[in-house]
């Protein structure tokens, strides 16, 4: 199985408001970037579309290292809250709905096909990564302005 590793960020100018996803792609010596935006979104739908995007890339199952700055990706996949929320048809376990099931359930689908491991990283820190990212995505929710 290939070992692919991805990072992943979000930005949204207002929540909601205009947004913006960035997402790299690794695998040997191949280096893929690619981002996007909407025009009213939230910080965290951004977040979610980026993993989404980079994973649906992906032509074949492969073990996938995600690097994310978001705790509500990581700590949702990693702890199994999202599972959890859709088990109970998207209502979370304080009984108040789940928000953006339409992704989380794309990314469930996705996590199924491949072997995740989720890492969460310092935001605005010292990763060149993760700050490329997050320059993408800030970049793309500015052409909403």
């Amino acid at each position: 199985m290939k070992r692919v590793t991805i990072y992943t960020d979000g930005a949204c100018s207002g929540n909601p408001g205009p947004g913006g996803w960035g997402a790299i792609l690794m695998y040997g010596e191949h280096k893929k970037e690619l981002s996007g935006g909407e025009a009213k979104t939230t910080n965290n739908r951004m977040e979610l579309t980026a993993v989404i995007k980079a994973l649906s890339l992906l032509k074949e199952p492969c073990a996938v290292d995600l690097w994310s700055d978001s705790k509500y990706v990581i700590d949702a996949l990693e702890k199994g809250w999202a599972r959890g929320w859709k088990k109970r048809g998207w209502v979370k376990s304080d009984k108040k709905p789940a928000l953006n099931p339409d992704l989380w359930e794309r990314l469930l689908q996705l996590a199924d096909v491949h072997q995740l491991t989720c890492h969460w990283v310092k935001g605005h820190a010292e990763n060149a990564f993760n700050n490329r990212c997050d320059e993408m995505a800030v970049s793309e929710s500015k052409r909403f302005l």
